[in-house]
């Protein structure tokens, strides 16, 4: 797996720029598991080339949707005994009470935390729970984009050494999983919250404005 990363760090993403960065993530969020690669590249990328930065961005974003957008259509099509033959009926038991319990939080919240957290079964499970396409697109947009324009902005503001954080944190982050779910998914309710209020503030002024 190294020899492909190295690939698409060397090969594919200098060859074909963008596009590359949008195959790089279309490939590890559907067929391939290439660990932290749009992470790298986005930091790699918006250090070298800061004006540009929202460009790994955009192509981390999308490239990851349309890859886990696959993973969505085959959960779909494969139906449950599909995720239990891929990862064994206790996961899919997990994965089950996760999403009736947090609803897309569920999906959101190991969308944004880097690996070892999983995220493909949970992708997967979107499918197989009849997780409305449009609502998973709208919460991979947000929590996805949100950690690659973290990564774009931390390599514009640190240059190369956006990389020794990038690898700090990944260390970080590995002896603390559980902890580290917990706070995200405390961090984007508090968000969702927030922006449910800013949203009901406005709906009766603007009612009384129609009156």
């Amino acid at each position: 797996m190294h020899k492909v990363v190295l690939w698409v760090q060397q090969i594919l993403v200098p060859a074909l720029g963008p596009a590359g960065l949008f195959m790089a993530a279309f490939l590890d969020s559907s067929f391939l598991s290439l660990p932290e690669i749009n992470d790298l590249l986005v930091v790699t990328w918006a250090a070298a080339r800061p004006e540009t930065a929202w460009v790994p961005v955009l192509m981390a974003t999308l490239g990851s949707i349309a890859g886990c957008s696959v993973l969505w259509w085959l959960g779909g099509r494969g139906g449950e005994a599909f995720l239990v033959r891929r990862f064994g009926a206790a996961q899919v038991e997990r994965t089950r009470a996760a999403f009736e319990r947090w609803d897309l939080l569920a999906l959101a919240v190991p969308a944004v935390l880097p690996p070892p957290m999983p995220f493909k079964v949970f992708v997967l499970s979107a499918g197989v729970f009849r997780v409305s396409y449009r609502r998973f697109v709208l919460t991979l947009l947000v929590a996805r984009g949100l950690r690659y324009v973290v990564w774009g902005a931390l390599g514009v503001v640190y240059g190369d050494e956006a990389m020794g954080l990038l690898r700090a944190v990944d260390a970080w982050f590995a002896e603390r999983v559980a902890a580290a779910g917990v706070v995200t998914a405390v961090l984007l309710l508090l968000v969702g919250a927030g922006y449910c209020v800013r949203r009901c503030g406005r709906a009766p002024s603007a009612s009384q404005e129609a009156r």
